[in-house]
Parts: structure tokens; C-alpha cells; sequence
């Protein structure tokens, strides 16, 4: 039977938990940016149709699912307070501008196809779509300039690693979105859409390669730190599997090709996360077992998580299920 005297004398069944809860903020992360970042690049993709009923079409797709997915960013955050209270402290306060910036783009993005709906004037709803493009666009470009600084310890919110990796990210949503618009509102939408996303990948894998150059000045390893077998097998199978999305999209295989997006975005934050361990705040140089909580509240949590996360995951999987299949733009947002 478990006691407080037993969560209070060592990790829970002996688990090493400050990786344990390292992997699953990341893995958190990785999930967030996934299912939101479909969203964020279907918002991108919204300012390059050309008519009412194919701008209908984008806010159809995703309008059962944006709300929903921005629960994995609060479920990160919360994690990361949870587990690493000095390195949130730290990095939010570092960076309290930028996370000014990411939120004011979420909202705008939320905000704005509702605002669109409210009124059938011209100059309003090419107000209100020009405000969505922009929070779709801006929301990841923001959270890869959080996650490029983040990753090398600047102190200030502009640099250029912190600029690379936002392209980067941005690029790596609109492959997402293509894929996911593809899969859900094919016969609405354009076929150019599955060439925005080819476009998209080859740019992500270009923007890839800058990154790791900028990474192998910035890093105080210098390029030893990129040559981590892990690293580099991730790298040579995101070539791999771009190659495997433009086939899947120019086979219309949309499902498999909104897969390799996914695949592709869990690479993109475990090399991230495998650059960074075991540090967790480079900044200060902190590591994960000097900013862990203490023993009991550790426990505790990690118990909770097992127990609450499972069923954000059963949630998902009934949201999934019951928007399935594809949408027409009669289905208002």
C-alpha cells in the first residue's frame, strides 16, 4: 500500500523521474504542436484560396478541433511549473515578451473566426481574415523563437537562432495544414493546396539544415553536439520521410501524408530535447535534477498524470472520432 512516508523516502517504483517528466513535457510539446499546428497551417494556407466557399471550407475543417488542441500548450506549461518550477520562473520571465506575443496571437487567431461570422460586409470579414493569417502565421513563429532561444540560453527574445527556428516551425505547420486540409476538405479546396505543402516540406528541410549550421556556432560543443547518432538519425529520416509526404500528397494518400507530418514534428522536438539534456534552463546552466521538485509532491504529480492523462487522450480520441471523415463549407464554423 502506498503512505506519505513512501512517497516521501524515494522516486515512485523507483523510476528515474526527472527524465521521466523531462520526456513527457517535451512529449507534451510535440503534441501540441502537432494537432495545433495543422490548425496554424491551415490558417496559413486560408490566405492563399481565392474564393468565399474555399476560405468557408478552411474554417469548416477546423473549427471543431483549434480550441480543443490548444489544451496540450496549457497541459506543457502546466508540467513544466509543476516539475521545473525555477526553470519556468527563469524562462518566463526572460522571455515575459514573447509569451506576451504567442498569447496575442492565439487569441487573434481564436478571435477572429468568430468575428468574421458576426457580420457579412466585405471590409469586415477582409479585416477579420486578414487577422487569422496573421495569428495562424505569427502564433508558431513566435513559440519557435521562444523554443530557439530556449534551446542556446539567450537572455533576450531576438537573435537569430531564435528567428531560424520560427521560420522553421511556421514552415513545418503549413506541411501539417496541406496534409490535413488535403485529408478533410479535398474536394473543396484547390489541388494547389497539396503544392503548397510540398513547397512547405522542401522549405522545412532547407530552413532544417540553416538551423543545425546556426546550432553548431551557437552551441558551446560546436558541431559534436549535432553529431549525436540520435540526432543524426533523425535528420537523415526527416529527409526520408519528406521524400514519403510529397509522394503520399501527389498520390492523394492524405492520411499517411498528415502521418509523416506528425512524425516529423515529434523528430523536430526530440532533437531539441536531446540537444538541450540534461540541461533544462541553458541560461543558468541548470540542469533537471537541480531545478526537480522535491520527492512528495513529485510522486504525487506523477501519480495524477497517470491517472488524468489517459483520459485527455480517450477525450481526443472521441473528438477525433466524431469529426472524422471529410467537411463541406456548409458546415459553418
Amino acid at each position: 500500500m502506498i503512505s506519505v512516508e513512501g512517497l516521501s523516502s524515494g522516486p515512485l517504483f523507483g523510476l528515474p523521474l526527472p527524465e521521466v517528466w523531462f520526456g513527457l513535457m517535451f512529449a507534451l510539446l510535440a503534441t501540441f504542436l502537432f494537432l495545433d499546428g495543422f490548425d496554424f497551417g491551415a490558417g496559413a494556407i486560408y490566405g492563399l484560396v481565392d474564393t468565399d466557399r474555399q476560405r468557408e471550407a478552411v474554417l469548416a475543417a477546423v473549427g471543431p478541433f483549434w480550441d480543443g488542441n490548444e489544451v496540450w500548450l496549457v497541459v506543457f506549461g502546466g508540467a513544466l511549473f509543476a516539475a521545473f518550477p525555477a526553470a519556468y520562473a527563469g524562462l518566463f520571465s526572460r522571455h515575459y515578451l514573447l509569451m506576451f506575443a504567442i498569447l496575442g496571437a492565439l487569441i487573434i487567431r481564436g478571435l477572429a473566426p468568430e468575428m468574421y461570422e458576426q457580420r457579412h460586409d466585405e471590409l469586415w470579414q477582409r479585416a477579420w481574415s486578414v487577422a487569422f493569417i496573421a495569428g495562424s502565421v505569427l502564433a508558431p513563429f513566435f513559440l519557435g523563437v521562444f523554443a530557439g532561444n530556449w534551446l542556446v540560453g539567450n537572455e533576450g527574445s531576438l537573435s537569430l537562432i531564435g528567428l531560424v527556428v520560427g521560420v522553421t516551425l511556421t514552415l513545418l505547420t503549413v506541411v501539417s495544414g496541406a496534409a490535413f486540409l488535403r485529408l478533410k476538405a479535398q474536394h473543396d479546396l484547390p489541388p494547389a493546396v497539396s503544392t503548397y505543402g510540398q513547397i512547405a516540406v522542401v522549405g522545412y528541410l532547407l530552413a532544417v539544415v540553416v538551423t543545425l549550421a546556426v546550432l553548431a556556432m551557437r552551441l558551446p560543443e560546436g558541431i559534436t553536439a549535432l553529431l549525436d547518432p540520435l540526432i543524426v538519425a533523425l535528420v537523415v529520416a526527416s529527409i526520408v520521410l519528406a521524400a514519403g509526404y510529397i509522394l503520399a500528397l501527389r498520390r492523394e494518400q492524405n492520411l499517411i501524408a498528415l502521418g509523416i507530418a506528425g512524425v516529423l514534428t515529434y523528430g523536430l522536438v526530440t532533437v531539441v530535447a536531446r540537444i538541450m539534456y540534461p540541461a533544462i534552463d541553458p541560461a543558468t546552466g541548470a540542469t533537471i535534477s537541480d531545478t526537480i521538485v522535491s520527492t512528495l509532491p513529485l510522486n504525487l504529480m506523477t501519480i495524477g498524470a497517470g491517472l488524468l492523462l489517459p483520459l485527455v487522450v480517450v477525450y481526443f480520441g472521441v473528438l477525433y472520432t466524431a469529426f472524422s471523415g471529410p467537411i463541406s463549407p456548409e458546415e459553418a464554423y
